[in-house]
């Protein structure tokens, strides 16, 4: 485990935690020692990808449940999961996009006043438009 760990850049702990959500496969030593196949490194990289773009890791489990024989995606596999994700990872880029564009209004003006802030919500007015932070969604 530890060479996965050193050549992915990820934590013992996670890789553990990954292969007990089955999301990565070792096999056991004699000694009771867990052996990565080289194929489990490119399984490490596709999760850490995924969550990076804000994936979740049961969202992550069903793509990888999705290739046969529990190897590691190829070029086409992250083709065709990636082209699925789009729609989604579209909406985090324009939430994010907004959100960027009304704190850089309010904080980058130095004012920090609740009282003129257009992110307040006073009186709770903002309540019919649902639960959440609603003034930053698109």
């Amino acid at each position: 485990m530890g060479q996965l760990a050193e050549r992915s850049g990820v934590a013992t702990s996670a890789i553990r935690f990954y292969e007990s959500r089955g999301l990565v496969h070792s096999r056991r030593t004699t000694g009771n020692q867990r052996r990565y196949p080289q194929a489990e490194l490119r399984r490490v990289a596709f999760i850490r990808t995924a969550q990076r773009v804000g994936l979740s890791l049961d969202e992550i489990a069903e793509a990888l449940a999705t290739l046969p024989d529990r190897r590691a995606p190829t070029k086409s596999d992250w083709h065709r999961l990636s082209k699925a994700w789009r729609p989604r990872l579209d909406e985090q880029i324009r939430r994010i996009e907004l959100l960027r564009e009304r704190l850089d209004g309010c904080i980058g003006c130095g004012c920090l006043s609740l009282r003129s802030c257009a992110l307040t919500n006073p009186g709770d007015a903002a309540a019919a438009r649902g639960t959440g932070a609603v003034f930053l969604e698109p």
